[in-house]
């Protein structure tokens, strides 16, 4: 049986990750994760809206994709890369600001799936901006909201 509880992951300097065990299998959770056309049913931070995506419905390394975002109530279009790309196990992509986003998934049994989402703001020239700003914090908050939800949507 999954957990609805997200755990804190020590992932290094200017990273943020959380993990949850879900009840399903590493494929189905991937088919979501990987498809940009699906993110909106994903976020948990309330930022990514739901317009149509632009991208592929699979996502591979060196793919790109757009996806319509708001915060502060500013509506506006991002477009990333896919960095790094696992079939079923892993996918990243990098903001035009130069922080990942990172998917992590691990089977824990046929039907439970260990899944880790990472904010890595590592890879901007100046980290230290984010934690000005307090991004690190929102964004963690908005990790484990995506996290919790993922978790429910299986249980």
């Amino acid at each position: 049986m999954a957990h609805d509880s997200v755990t804190t992951i020590d992932s290094g300097p200017h990273k943020v990750s959380r993990r949850v065990t879900v009840d399903a299998p590493a494929a189905d959770v991937f088919a979501l994760i990987a498809n940009p056309h699906r993110h909106p049913e994903l976020d948990g931070s309330g930022t990514v809206r739901d317009t149509p995506v632009k991208g592929p419905d699979l996502l591979t390394e060196g793919a790109r994709f757009s996806v319509g975002m708001k915060q502060y109530g500013v509506p506006y279009t991002i477009t990333s890369r896919v960095t790094a790309f696992e079939d079923g196990k892993l996918v990243e992509w990098r903001h035009p600001l130069g922080h990942r986003w990172r998917w992590e998934l691990s089977p824990t049994s046929p039907t439970t799936t260990e899944v880790t989402e990472t904010f890595d703001y590592s890879t901007i020239p100046v980290p230290k901006v984010i934690e000005l700003l307090g991004y690190q914090k929102k964004n963690g908050a908005g990790i484990e909201s995506t996290l919790r939800a993922l978790a429910a949507r299986y249980s």
